[in-house]
């Protein structure tokens, strides 16, 4: 691990020499505060996004010793954006997460909160802050101290070359919403068109925040994202700084290519 915990402005930059490496390290980040949410109040809510984050976060958990020592059957399951596309289709998040992650572990199906996938964009959206809106009433996700936002233990984020996360994409009007908890894009520069997404207040609510980058062309977004000056564009990436919880960025070599020795120093 070539810079391990190494702090940038806030965020906790952990930075590998290999993808085995990171997967290793984003296994262990993700069980420690799974563990951590359990012993505290007996639930470990977590949202995840699509792409390979999803293998880069599953396949260490689903062997040993995760898939035995993580008490799964306390996670609740949640998804920061879907494609408006049926759950079997190729696109779904939801497929992808059933198919390497879900499928594999003792998770409880009824702790699985997928997005409607039988109605329109703007009703799947609708419908999936209304059983949020539930599930904050009865304690399974918390609330944020300053707002009225969901407090999610755990949100994992993944990175576009442009900058976007979750289906929050550059220079969207998407990135203004501010008073519902999830929204709708139906323009969505990156097939397929139609989408569900959290808003970024949620995300900045959440305890915990991870975003993954891997790849070299993934380096100039990192870079925009954290290390830019003032004349870097800004990308959506730059705006998820959690207003009462912890921040890190998972970046193999290729992915943090843009920066300089002196811009990154290793923590004490």
């Amino acid at each position: 691990m070539a810079l391990s915990g190494a702090q940038k402005d806030g965020r906790v930059l952990r930075i590998h020499e290999s993808l085995d490496e990171l997967r290793t390290d984003l296994a262990e980040y993700i069980a420690e505060i799974s563990e951590v949410c359990v012993k505290e109040r007996g639930i470990f809510a977590i949202a995840l996004s699509g792409g390979s984050l999803v293998d880069l976060m599953s396949s260490k958990l689903c062997e040993a010793p995760y898939n035995k020592t993580v008490d799964w059957a306390k996670w609740y399951i949640f998804w920061v954006d879907e494609r408006a596309v049926a759950k079997n289709h190729a696109d779904s998040n939801y497929k992808l997460a059933k198919d390497n992650f879900l499928s594999k572990l003792p998770i409880i199906p009824s702790h699985v909160h997928s997005i409607k996938d039988s109605v329109s964009a703007e009703e799947a959206a609708d419908e999936y802050e209304f059983v949020i809106r539930q599930l904050v009433k009865s304690r399974i996700v918390g609330v944020s101290e300053v707002s009225d936002c969901p407090k999610f233990d755990l949100i994992l984020l993944g990175l576009g070359p442009d900058g976007h996360v979750a289906s929050l994409f550059p220079n969207h009007p998407v990135l203004e919403v501010k008073e519902e908890w999830v929204t709708f894009i139906t323009d969505s520069p990156k097939p397929p068109p139609e989408r569900i997404t959290f808003t970024l207040p949620v995300i900045n609510s959440a305890s915990n925040v991870a975003v993954v980058a891997t790849g070299g062309t993934k380096a100039e977004a990192v870079y925009s994202a954290i290390g830019g000056g003032s004349d870097t564009p800004s990308v959506p990436a730059k705006m998820v700084r959690p207003t009462n919880g912890k921040l890190a960025w998972f970046l193999d070599q290729p992915a943090a290519s843009k920066f300089e020795g002196s811009q990154v120093s290793s923590e004490g």
